[in-house]
Protein backbone atom coordinates (compact mmCIF):
# COMPACT_ATOMS: atom_id res chain seq x y z
CA UNK A 1 0.00 0.00 0.00
CA UNK A 2 1.08 3.71 -0.90
CA UNK A 3 1.50 6.54 1.75
CA UNK A 4 1.12 9.39 0.90
CA UNK A 5 1.99 11.34 4.22
CA UNK A 6 4.58 10.28 6.70
CA UNK A 7 5.79 12.28 9.97
CA UNK A 8 9.31 11.33 9.10
CA UNK A 9 9.44 14.11 5.94
CA UNK A 10 8.61 16.61 8.18
CA UNK A 11 11.50 15.52 10.28
CA UNK A 12 13.57 15.48 7.56
CA UNK A 13 12.30 19.24 7.19
CA UNK A 14 13.04 19.90 10.50
CA UNK A 15 16.34 18.55 10.14
CA UNK A 16 17.34 20.39 7.14
CA UNK A 17 16.50 23.88 8.69
CA UNK A 18 18.51 22.81 11.96
CA UNK A 19 21.30 21.57 9.32
CA UNK A 20 21.12 24.87 7.65
CA UNK A 21 21.64 26.77 10.91
CA UNK A 22 24.60 24.85 11.73
CA UNK A 23 26.08 26.19 8.67
CA UNK A 24 24.96 29.88 9.24
CA UNK A 25 26.35 29.72 12.54
CA UNK A 26 29.59 28.41 11.21
CA UNK A 27 30.29 31.21 8.45
CA UNK A 28 28.99 33.87 10.62
CA UNK A 29 32.69 35.86 11.72
CA UNK A 30 30.20 37.36 14.85
CA UNK A 31 29.29 34.32 16.05
CA UNK A 32 30.79 32.98 19.65
CA UNK A 33 32.03 29.77 19.94
CA UNK A 34 31.18 29.19 16.01
CA UNK A 35 32.54 25.52 16.00
CA UNK A 36 30.43 24.23 19.06
CA UNK A 37 27.40 26.16 18.08
CA UNK A 38 27.75 24.90 15.02
CA UNK A 39 28.53 21.52 15.99
CA UNK A 40 25.25 21.67 18.25
CA UNK A 41 22.70 22.19 15.78
CA UNK A 42 24.65 20.22 12.75
CA UNK A 43 23.95 17.12 15.34
CA UNK A 44 20.83 17.89 16.19
CA UNK A 45 19.96 17.61 12.61
CA UNK A 46 21.27 14.79 11.71
CA UNK A 47 19.80 13.29 14.67
CA UNK A 48 15.60 14.16 12.92
CA UNK A 49 17.36 13.33 9.61
CA UNK A 50 19.33 10.16 9.67
CA UNK A 51 17.65 9.09 13.10
CA UNK A 52 15.05 6.57 11.70
CA UNK A 53 18.39 5.19 9.57
CA UNK A 54 20.76 4.94 11.66
CA UNK A 55 21.75 2.68 15.26
CA UNK A 56 20.56 4.21 17.93
CA UNK A 57 23.90 3.98 19.77
CA UNK A 58 24.72 6.69 17.01
CA UNK A 59 21.96 9.07 17.96
CA UNK A 60 22.80 8.13 21.90
CA UNK A 61 26.49 9.61 21.21
CA UNK A 62 25.39 12.47 19.43
CA UNK A 63 23.15 13.50 22.45
CA UNK A 64 25.88 12.71 24.66
CA UNK A 65 28.40 15.05 22.29
CA UNK A 66 25.30 18.13 22.26
CA UNK A 67 24.92 17.89 26.28
CA UNK A 68 28.23 18.26 26.93
CA UNK A 69 28.71 21.16 24.44
CA UNK A 70 26.05 22.84 25.98
CA UNK A 71 27.72 22.15 29.40
CA UNK A 72 30.88 23.61 28.64
CA UNK A 73 29.34 26.66 26.91
CA UNK A 74 30.46 25.93 23.52
CA UNK A 75 26.30 26.92 22.55
CA UNK A 76 26.40 30.40 22.15
CA UNK A 77 23.23 32.85 21.09
CA UNK A 78 23.15 34.15 17.93
CA UNK A 79 24.98 37.79 17.67
CA UNK A 80 22.60 40.74 18.45
CA UNK A 81 21.69 42.77 15.25
CA UNK A 82 20.13 46.49 15.74
CA UNK A 83 20.08 47.10 11.68
CA UNK A 84 16.63 45.93 12.00
CA UNK A 85 15.23 46.18 15.05
CA UNK A 86 13.02 49.85 14.13
CA UNK A 87 11.70 47.96 10.96
CA UNK A 88 10.68 45.47 13.34
CA UNK A 89 8.55 47.51 15.69
CA UNK A 90 7.21 49.21 13.28
CA UNK A 91 5.89 46.38 11.42
CA UNK A 92 4.56 44.96 15.01
CA UNK A 93 3.13 48.18 15.41
CA UNK A 94 1.48 48.01 12.36
CA UNK A 95 0.36 44.02 12.27
CA UNK A 96 -1.02 44.74 16.02
CA UNK A 97 -2.93 41.45 17.17
CA UNK A 98 -2.81 40.19 13.40
CA UNK A 99 0.22 38.83 14.33
CA UNK A 100 -1.59 36.20 16.56
CA UNK A 101 -3.76 34.98 13.49
CA UNK A 102 -0.90 32.56 11.93
CA UNK A 103 -0.54 31.04 15.38
CA UNK A 104 -4.40 30.47 15.80
CA UNK A 105 -4.30 28.08 13.02
CA UNK A 106 -1.97 25.47 13.53
CA UNK A 107 -4.17 24.24 16.27
CA UNK A 108 -7.01 24.61 14.23
CA UNK A 109 -5.67 22.40 11.52
CA UNK A 110 -4.13 20.21 13.79
CA UNK A 111 -7.74 19.13 15.51
CA UNK A 112 -9.07 19.19 12.09
CA UNK A 113 -6.05 16.77 10.77
CA UNK A 114 -6.50 14.69 13.81
CA UNK A 115 -10.18 14.15 12.91
CA UNK A 116 -10.13 13.45 9.57
CA UNK A 117 -6.55 12.24 8.16
CA UNK A 118 -6.60 8.87 9.35
CA UNK A 119 -9.96 8.20 7.32
CA UNK A 120 -8.48 8.95 4.10
CA UNK A 121 -7.62 6.46 2.31
CA UNK A 122 -8.15 4.29 -1.04
CA UNK A 123 -8.00 0.46 -1.85
CA UNK A 124 -4.34 0.76 -2.98
CA UNK A 125 -3.05 3.85 -0.88
CA UNK A 126 -2.91 5.59 2.41
CA UNK A 127 -2.54 8.97 3.30
CA UNK A 128 -1.37 8.63 6.91
CA UNK A 129 -0.59 5.54 8.88
CA UNK A 130 -2.83 5.21 11.89
CA UNK A 131 -0.37 5.96 14.36
CA UNK A 132 1.28 9.30 13.14
CA UNK A 133 -2.09 10.98 12.23
CA UNK A 134 -1.05 13.97 14.71
CA UNK A 135 2.15 14.35 13.83
CA UNK A 136 1.17 14.56 10.51
CA UNK A 137 -1.61 16.69 11.45
CA UNK A 138 0.95 19.36 13.52
CA UNK A 139 3.59 19.56 10.66
CA UNK A 140 0.37 20.38 8.02
CA UNK A 141 -1.01 23.08 10.76
CA UNK A 142 2.78 24.49 10.86
CA UNK A 143 3.28 24.69 7.35
CA UNK A 144 -0.28 26.52 6.88
CA UNK A 145 0.25 28.90 9.23
CA UNK A 146 4.16 29.36 8.14
CA UNK A 147 2.25 30.18 4.65
CA UNK A 148 -0.04 32.60 6.56
CA UNK A 149 2.69 34.43 8.29
CA UNK A 150 4.39 34.91 4.64
CA UNK A 151 1.42 36.27 3.40
CA UNK A 152 -0.14 38.71 5.91
CA UNK A 153 3.56 40.00 6.65
CA UNK A 154 4.59 40.19 2.92
CA UNK A 155 8.08 38.77 3.81
CA UNK A 156 10.15 36.56 1.61
CA UNK A 157 10.05 32.91 2.57
CA UNK A 158 14.25 33.40 2.65
CA UNK A 159 13.43 36.03 5.72
CA UNK A 160 10.86 33.46 7.95
CA UNK A 161 13.24 30.92 7.65
CA UNK A 162 16.17 33.06 8.41
CA UNK A 163 14.25 34.79 11.10
CA UNK A 164 13.02 31.14 12.36
CA UNK A 165 16.26 29.83 12.94
CA UNK A 166 17.28 33.43 14.83
CA UNK A 167 14.56 32.72 17.31
CA UNK A 168 15.86 28.71 17.21
CA UNK A 169 19.25 30.44 18.43
CA UNK A 170 18.19 32.41 20.64
CA UNK A 171 16.38 29.25 22.46
CA UNK A 172 19.83 27.55 22.35
CA UNK A 173 20.39 24.02 23.93
CA UNK A 174 16.74 24.44 26.14
CA UNK A 175 15.09 23.64 22.91
CA UNK A 176 16.17 19.33 23.63
CA UNK A 177 15.20 19.79 27.25
CA UNK A 178 11.03 18.72 26.92
CA UNK A 179 12.99 15.26 24.77
CA UNK A 180 15.56 14.43 27.25
CA UNK A 181 13.22 14.81 30.06
CA UNK A 182 10.43 12.84 28.67
CA UNK A 183 13.15 9.60 28.00
CA UNK A 184 14.31 10.69 31.89
CA UNK A 185 10.86 9.69 32.70
CA UNK A 186 10.93 7.09 31.03
CA UNK A 187 14.20 5.69 32.36
CA UNK A 188 12.68 6.09 35.68
CA UNK A 189 9.72 4.07 34.51
CA UNK A 190 11.66 1.50 33.09
CA UNK A 191 14.16 1.43 36.31
CA UNK A 192 11.24 0.87 38.82
CA UNK A 193 11.01 4.40 40.67
CA UNK A 194 6.91 4.25 40.24
CA UNK A 195 7.35 0.89 42.80
CA UNK A 196 9.00 2.71 45.47
CA UNK A 197 6.82 5.43 45.02
CA UNK A 198 4.04 3.51 45.35
CA UNK A 199 4.80 1.66 48.31
CA UNK A 200 5.91 5.21 50.39
CA UNK A 201 2.85 6.56 49.07
CA UNK A 202 0.54 3.24 50.71
CA UNK A 203 2.43 3.70 53.89
CA UNK A 204 1.64 7.53 54.39
CA UNK A 205 -1.40 8.41 52.77
CA UNK A 206 -4.98 7.03 53.64
CA UNK A 207 -4.86 5.66 49.70
CA UNK A 208 -8.31 3.52 50.72
CA UNK A 209 -10.52 6.71 49.76
CA UNK A 210 -11.16 7.16 46.80
CA UNK A 211 -10.78 11.29 46.97
CA UNK A 212 -7.25 11.02 48.85
CA UNK A 213 -6.07 8.90 46.14
CA UNK A 214 -7.45 11.84 43.58
CA UNK A 215 -5.51 14.69 46.01
CA UNK A 216 -2.39 12.30 46.28
CA UNK A 217 -1.90 11.62 42.39
CA UNK A 218 -2.81 15.31 41.63
CA UNK A 219 -0.36 16.94 44.41
CA UNK A 220 2.35 14.39 43.32
CA UNK A 221 2.27 15.41 39.73
CA UNK A 222 3.06 19.00 39.55
CA UNK A 223 5.43 18.36 42.49
CA UNK A 224 7.62 15.83 40.35
CA UNK A 225 7.42 17.94 37.69
CA UNK A 226 8.84 21.20 39.36
CA UNK A 227 11.82 18.67 40.36
CA UNK A 228 11.79 17.41 37.13
CA UNK A 229 11.31 20.51 34.74
CA UNK A 230 8.78 18.61 32.56
CA UNK A 231 5.40 16.62 33.24
CA UNK A 232 6.26 14.39 30.38
CA UNK A 233 8.81 13.39 32.72
CA UNK A 234 6.71 13.18 35.61
CA UNK A 235 3.42 11.35 34.08
CA UNK A 236 5.31 7.57 34.13
CA UNK A 237 6.74 8.13 37.05
CA UNK A 238 3.36 9.11 39.29
CA UNK A 239 1.09 7.49 37.20
CA UNK A 240 3.08 4.17 37.59
CA UNK A 241 3.11 4.60 41.42
CA UNK A 242 -0.22 6.58 42.39
CA UNK A 243 -2.34 6.97 39.63
CA UNK A 244 -3.00 3.14 38.18
CA UNK A 245 -2.40 1.22 41.73
CA UNK A 246 -4.55 3.31 43.29
CA UNK A 247 -6.83 5.37 41.56
CA UNK A 248 -8.03 2.73 38.44
CA UNK A 249 -6.93 -0.63 39.69
CA UNK A 250 -8.22 0.39 43.66
CA UNK A 251 -10.95 2.26 42.97
CA UNK A 252 -11.86 1.94 39.26
CA UNK A 253 -11.46 4.75 38.05
CA UNK A 254 -11.45 5.69 34.23
CA UNK A 255 -7.78 5.79 32.97
CA UNK A 256 -8.05 8.24 30.50
CA UNK A 257 -9.49 10.89 32.45
CA UNK A 258 -7.70 10.09 34.60
CA UNK A 259 -4.37 10.59 32.70
CA UNK A 260 -5.44 13.86 31.04
CA UNK A 261 -6.72 15.39 33.92
CA UNK A 262 -3.25 14.42 35.63
CA UNK A 263 -1.17 15.46 33.01
CA UNK A 264 -2.67 18.67 32.86
CA UNK A 265 -1.95 19.04 36.71
CA UNK A 266 1.49 18.37 35.57
CA UNK A 267 1.57 21.60 33.91
CA UNK A 268 0.82 23.46 36.51
CA UNK A 269 4.21 22.89 37.68
CA UNK A 270 5.47 23.39 34.57
CA UNK A 271 4.41 27.48 35.27
CA UNK A 272 6.15 27.65 38.10
CA UNK A 273 9.87 25.90 38.01
CA UNK A 274 12.88 27.59 36.82
CA UNK A 275 13.84 24.19 35.72
CA UNK A 276 11.01 24.17 32.55
CA UNK A 277 13.98 26.62 31.17
CA UNK A 278 12.44 26.29 27.66
CA UNK A 279 9.06 27.38 29.15
CA UNK A 280 9.87 29.89 31.88
CA UNK A 281 13.59 31.15 31.38
CA UNK A 282 14.27 31.40 28.06
CA UNK A 283 10.65 33.61 26.96
CA UNK A 284 12.45 36.37 29.90
CA UNK A 285 15.54 36.06 27.82
CA UNK A 286 13.91 36.25 24.36
CA UNK A 287 11.73 39.12 25.94
CA UNK A 288 15.15 40.84 27.38
CA UNK A 289 13.19 41.39 30.71
CA UNK A 290 15.71 42.32 33.91
CA UNK A 291 13.92 39.62 36.05
CA UNK A 292 14.64 36.14 34.99
CA UNK A 293 11.74 34.84 36.79
CA UNK A 294 9.31 37.41 35.35
CA UNK A 295 7.41 34.84 33.33
CA UNK A 296 6.46 32.67 36.50
CA UNK A 297 5.38 35.23 38.78
CA UNK A 298 2.82 36.50 36.21
CA UNK A 299 1.97 32.31 35.94
CA UNK A 300 1.87 31.56 39.02
CA UNK A 301 -1.52 32.38 39.66
CA UNK A 302 -3.46 30.56 36.69
CA UNK A 303 -0.98 27.95 37.85
CA UNK A 304 -2.93 27.66 41.23
CA UNK A 305 -6.41 28.02 39.94
CA UNK A 306 -5.80 25.45 37.31
CA UNK A 307 -4.85 23.11 40.03
CA UNK A 308 -7.78 23.39 42.00
CA UNK A 309 -9.76 23.26 39.15
CA UNK A 310 -7.93 19.63 38.18
CA UNK A 311 -8.58 18.25 41.44
CA UNK A 312 -12.26 19.38 41.21
CA UNK A 313 -12.70 17.77 37.70
CA UNK A 314 -11.36 14.91 38.70
CA UNK A 315 -12.89 14.26 41.91
CA UNK A 316 -15.99 14.59 40.03
CA UNK A 317 -15.29 12.93 36.81
CA UNK A 318 -12.63 9.80 37.61
CA UNK A 319 -15.21 7.73 39.15
CA UNK A 320 -18.51 8.08 37.36
CA UNK A 321 -17.84 7.46 33.62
Amino acid sequence: MTLLLSAEWFHGLAGLLLGTMAVRAARDPAQEKRAGTAAFWALLGGCFVLGPWVPAEWVGLAVVIMVALAATQQVRWPPRRTERSAERAASAERLGNRLLWPTAVIPIVVVLGGLTLGRINGATWQLVLPGQVNQVALGLGCAVGLVAAIRMTGARSGEAFGEGGRLLQLIGWALILPQMLAALGGIFAAAGVGEVVADLVARVIPTQHPLVAVMAYCVAMPLFTIIMGNAFAAFPVITLGIGLPFIVDGHGGNPAIMGAIGMLSGYCGTLVTPMAANFNLVPAMLLELEDRNAVIKVQAPFAAALWVFNVVAMALLVYRF
